[in-house]
């Protein structure tokens, strides 16, 4: 059988090859086409508007990506303010929270004078209000004693500087309005957990998160459940003043409360 083998004028040929090849490598070359870049050339006023295009037909990778051009080569300048601004916007839209606040976090450090630095804080709020899943939407995806309220309360903390640090601007009315959801909203995360301890028989546990949805979180539709709460832990502590004082707060805080009733009653374990 004769066996197999590569002519003389073929080998030299793949050498030749093989030397091209290596010879390209070393130089740097690159095999594959080159990508033109469209917006080379693009003055700041065009890279903007196309930006801002994007943005409105809701084409938000993309336009975070002509506002990223903008900022790197024309860094300085109202167009490049604004980029900074739109594009934190552009990610929230996109759900990349982490680079929404990011951008907004980034534009008041560089501009804490510019008119509309009040629209960052209030965008770093509205980054992580999660409107759409509704109050108890808060609770119960996660065992309630292991869900974590970070995201609320930093929503809320950029709510509230937004309501100090510009009082008249006009965003605060709405930021107002999303704290006090947000703030009911952790003070229910806390009875929630102070209840979650009180059905385990950790009563001082809940006395103590029932206490702490009343202080942190006072005047909220949630303190009347904290308020059942600490008097069941009292009475099952067998602190029979405190519990008192906890019902008489009840009653003349929530006189139509459901929990009345049931607050007036000598627990069933006294009677024996």
């Amino acid at each position: 059988m004769k066996s197999l083998s590569m002519g003389a004028p073929a080998r030299a040929a793949l050498t030749r090859l093989a030397a091209l090849l290596v010879a390209a490598m070393l130089a740097g070359c690159n095999l594959l086409p080159e990508v033109k870049d469209e917006t080379a050339g693009w003055s700041p006023e065009r890279l903007y508007a196309a930006a801002n295009d994007e943005l409105k037909s809701a084409n938000y990778t993309r336009a975070i990506r002509l506002y990223e051009t903008l900022e790197a080569r024309y860094p300085y300048g109202r167009f490049a303010q604004q980029a900074m601004l739109e594009s934190a916007y552009a990610n929230y839209r996109a759900g990349e929270t982490a680079a929404a606040v990011s951008a907004a976090d980034r534009f008041i450090r560089t501009y804490p004078n510019h008119p509309a630095v009040d629209y960052a804080y209030y965008l770093k709020g509205l980054v992580h209000f999660r409107e759409d899943q509704g109050l108890l939407g808060y609770f119960y995806e996660l065992d309630l004693s292991e869900r974590d309220p970070k995201l609320m309360k930093e929503s809320f903390n950029a709510f509230r500087e937004l309501a100090q640090k510009f009082p008249d601007s006009r965003y605060t009315e709405d930021a107002h309005a999303r704290m006090r959801y947000l703030g009911n909203a952790l003070a229910m995360h806390e009875v929630h957990v102070a209840r979650y301890y009180l059905n385990r028989g950790a009563y001082l546990a809940a006395a103590n998160r029932a206490q702490s949805a009343l202080v942190n979180y006072p005047r909220t539709p949630a303190n009347e459940d904290a308020l059942d709460v600490l008097v069941r832990a009292y009475d099952r502590l067998g602190l029979e003043q405190l519990a008192e004082d906890s019902r008489r707060i009840l009653k003349s805080t929530f006189p139509e409360s459901r929990y009345l009733a049931e607050a007036s009653q000598k627990p069933w374990w006294r009677f024996w």
